[in-house]
């Protein structure tokens, strides 16, 4: 991308920034890319109870979100799925464009049909990407089924660094949710590990890695 910019990326763990970069490679060409990670944002949030997001992450996010501001980054990006609803939070307290990497993913399946697989590899995601889907719904005026799959033992392995192991549980998931659905969105940037894995579904199947960084190139293409 022929153009000055800068990306800023707020990760809530470090495991974030190996999955993307293929993804800033293939859409991001010519971006400048500052990382702000804090690990104990994923550490807390998975403490925490399920559903239940620790307040001091929404101010920690808030107040990265100023830091990179002040930085002079043209866009910001929270890499986390588990509190998306930061993004949220932070928008009415800086002036830089705020992009949630999940919410694409939401707004493309929610126009692809009514009964969307949600296939996630942490429990804590799992009722902040069913909200996150409800509101793409709501917003698109579209009335939507959510089947929600939670495959645990696939983060476990890609913590690991057993790629492969996560990669075999989420086919097998895939292949037995897309009985039941139109399309499926893979809860967290980890997820899109499998994407070039994946070969012929029998329906579509969505990351946040491609339809993500797709946006935030649209966003700064069209500064």
């Amino acid at each position: 991308m022929a153009t000055e910019k800068t990306l800023g990326i707020i990760h809530a763990s470090h495991i974030t920034i190996d999955a993307m970069k293929p993804y800033i490679e293939k859409y991001l060409d010519g971006i400048t890319i500052m990382h702000l990670c804090d690990d104990t944002i994923q550490r807390d949030n998975l403490s925490a109870k399920v559903g239940t997001i620790p307040k001091v992450n929404y101010y920690k996010f808030a107040q990265y979100a100023h830091n990179l501001e002040e930085a002079g980054v043209d866009a910001i990006l929270l890499a986390c799925s588990t509190f998306n609803y930061a993004a949220e939070l932070a928008r009415p307290m800086v002036n830089t464009p705020i992009l949630q990497i999940d919410r694409p993913m939401m707004e493309k399946a929610v126009q692809t049909g009514k009964k969307i697989g949600l296939l996630a590899t942490l429990a804590t995601t799992v009722p902040s990407s069913e909200r996150l889907l409800q509101i793409a719904a709501r917003e698109a005026g579209k009335e939507i089924e959510c089947k929600t799959v939670l495959c645990e033992e696939a983060f476990e392995a890609y913590s690991r660094g057993d790629i492969e192991a996560h990669n075999a549980i989420l086919v097998d998931a895939i292949a037995k949710l897309s009985e039941e659905v139109d399309c499926i969105v893979m809860a967290q940037l980890s997820m899109s590990a499998l994407a070039p894995f994946l070969g012929e579904t029998k329906v579509p199947v969505y990351n946040s890695g491609s339809t993500g960084f797709l946006r935030v190139r649209e966003m700064l293409e069209n500064m």
